[in-house]
């Protein structure tokens, strides 16, 4: 029988699909960019705090929405990608090939 997400849960995946949303209104040449973005910044936030920090968790949330308004505007057309994201990316994908 699957758990139930917490509220906290449902908010984070709820900004998740959000952003995926933005990315689809942005060009099509820097959609992927703003897609891997949106990624590298769930996983690497996800992975660098506790779920059990719900005050850390919380203050993530806010900030996403916050960055998230930013790029939902319609004057953003694109966005900078350092190295280490498409580093990040190339490993991501590397192990999603390697399961």
């Amino acid at each position: 029988m699957p758990s139930r997400l917490s509220g906290l849960q449902k908010e984070v995946l709820a900004l998740y699909r959000r952003a995926l949303r933005m990315v689809r209104t942005k060009p099509p040449e820097t959609r992927d960019k703003f897609r891997l973005f949106a990624r590298y910044q769930f996983k690497t936030q996800a992975t660098a705090i506790s779920p059990r920090n719900l005050n850390a968790v919380e203050h993530l949330i806010r900030k996403g929405r916050r960055q998230l308004e930013t790029y939902e505007n319609p004057a953003v057309k694109d966005c900078w990608i350092s190295g280490q994201m498409r580093e990040w990316e190339a490993k991501d994908r590397n192990n999603i090939i390697m399961r």
